[in-house]
């Protein structure tokens, strides 16, 4: 997973009028020519829609740009589904709160919305095709584009609450090692963890251009002996609020979530 700059232009082609044009240039005697007005109408329709599609309309708000990045799940649209019950979980924990995975942009903007809360975040992957909201936030410094297997550019409980989507499962243990530390290093009150279930996810030659490797989805028993390993604990207090939150508002995770403990 290389580090590559922000690429927040968008590139559009010429319209083609010229050679749309020329298709219908037909001799002015021909019995078709009376249908000319209704062809080229027809045809400038569809130009203007296929434009706008491509510009605001082709995507579903930001859960469909995250979706169609992960291809087959989302953990980062997860976050947004279980947002209310991390609210009853971790309640005035949530005054400031740090979002990475790819979508981080969707997340952050939705928290913003909430009355004393305050969130930042980092997209691990270049950005592509995103909206001028997003570009926004990176533009003021509120979403970063940043490598995680290098150390987060915070102090130390810069957060009081970290949360992870759809990034962990693009790293070796290797980094892993230094990435997972280096998150739990910036919160003072605690780190929730997406991660998808194996054999949830299929690669494609796309994702694996994109993000270096192709997702390796850990079962929960990996994660609990990878925990213990790296002096994580399980934050038992958040899970058990979060379960009976999810139980009363009948939540049913498609990701599997974890709740550990800040680094003391």
């Amino acid at each position: 997973m290389s580090r590559r700059p922000v690429n927040l232009s968008r590139r559009h082609g010429d319209s083609g009028g010229g050679g749309a044009a020329g298709l219908f240039s037909f001799n002015s005697k021909s019995r078709s020519a009376p249908y000319f007005p209704i062809l080229l109408i027809l045809l400038g329709s569809l130009l203007i829609l296929a434009y706008l599609y491509r510009d605001s309309g082709g995507r579903s708000g930001n859960i469909g740009v995250f979706n169609h990045i992960e291809g087959d799940f989302s953990c980062t649209a997860e976050v947004q589904r279980a947002m209310s019950v991390l609210k009853k979980a971790y309640g005035g924990r949530m005054h400031k709160v740090l979002h990475v995975g790819p979508g981080t942009c969707s997340v952050v903007s939705n928290l913003r919305k909430e009355e004393e809360t305050e969130a930042w975040g980092v997209e691990p992957y270049d950005m592509e095709d995103v909206d001028s909201s997003c570009r926004a936030l990176v533009r003021k410094g509120i979403v970063r584009v940043a490598d995680i297997k290098f150390p987060l550019p915070y102090r130390p409980k810069s957060f009081s609450l970290v949360i992870v989507s759809d990034a962990l499962d693009y790293l070796s243990p290797r980094y892993l090692n230094k990435t997972l530390p280096d998150l739990a290093r910036v919160s003072s009150d605690g780190l929730v963890i997406f991660t998808g279930f194996p054999g949830q996810h299929t690669a494609k030659a796309a994702e694996v251009s994109k993000f270096g490797r192709a997702a390796k989805l850990r079962s929960s028993s990996w994660w609990a002996r990878y925990f213990i390993q790296t002096s994580l604990e399980e934050n038992e207090a958040a899970l058990k609020k979060f379960e009976q939150a999810a139980a009363k508002m009948h939540y049913n995770p498609n990701c599997q979530i974890f709740h550990l403990k800040a680094y003391t």
